[in-house]
């Protein structure tokens, strides 16, 4: 007998679960069913930028499993953008998990479908502050449903380089945008599932607004080999420059 499969849990539900262009609309017979556990893959992975293992930790099932859902998703996902077949997200073998709050309640948000998620900017004086590694503020804005509805600027009391992607774990950040930031900080944020943009640089309300329209001008490639007089693991930024894909940062470092 095989074995049953495992439940998938799922912290979200599909707010919007059908999809179709103006040649579709009427077209009930053709359809693609995108599962609610394919759905959360794709979210947790694409959306939030969580690597596939940290994908199967949160869905509590193996690697494995999340690599076949995760892979039929993405096939459903192209069909229907080059078919234009009509999408609908329905079904599968799927489990909704509650998660509750700092206070201890049950997160409703969950069960309303609302799509959640914290954004972290590194910050000075209404700006993106430069230096990853030495930043004392952090402005952090809750998105719902793709808009901003509430910001704090919180202190980083003292957290050196190695703290930093725990303290932003902490305060349940999904993404960080930033200026210069090296190469180790860079592995901590990934292994604590924080989603980076570095290399941005302005306003920091302006560059938050710009990444939920889709069009945050940033610098994947930046990164800060100055380690001269701060010892290993220094990050800086670049002072307002953008490079090309092998930028090092320039200027001086504070």
């Amino acid at each position: 007998m095989a074995r049953p499969s495992k439940c998938r849990k799922v912290s979200k539900i599909p707010s919007c679960c059908d999809f179709f262009t103006e040649k579709t609309a009427e077209n009930e017979t053709n359809r693609i069913i995108l599962n609610v556990d394919e759905y959360e893959a794709i979210r947790l992975i694409d959306y939030l930028g969580m690597t596939q293992e940290q994908c199967a930790e949160r869905m509590e099932v193996g690697r494995a499993t999340i690599q076949a859902v995760y892979s039929s998703a993405r096939t459903k996902l192209a069909r229907f953008l080059v078919e234009g077949t009509r999408l609908q997200i329905e079904g599968g073998h799927y489990e909704l998990h509650e998660r509750t709050t700092e206070d201890g309640h049950i997160d409703t948000g969950n069960r309303k479908g609302v799509m959640t998620m914290k954004i972290a900017v590194t910050y000075a004086e209404g700006m993106i502050f430069q230096h990853f590694g030495h930043t004392e503020q952090f402005k952090i804005y809750t998105v719902e449903e793709g808009k901003i509805v509430s910001a704090e600027v919180v202190d980083t009391n003292g957290s050196g380089h190695g703290a930093l992607s725990g303290f932003l774990k902490e305060h349940g950040v999904d993404i960080l945008i930033c200026g210069g930031i090296g190469g180790g900080a860079r592995v901590a944020l990934a292994e604590a599932g924080i989603r980076l943009y570095p290399g941005a640089m302005g306003d920091a309300d302006t560059q938050v607004e710009s990444l939920l329209a889709g069009s945050l001008a940033y610098n994947p490639d930046t990164v800060c080999n100055h380690h001269h007089d701060h010892g290993e693991g220094h990050d800086c930024g670049s002072h307002g420059h953008h490079h090309g894909g092998d930028h090092h940062c320039g200027g001086h470092c504070h």
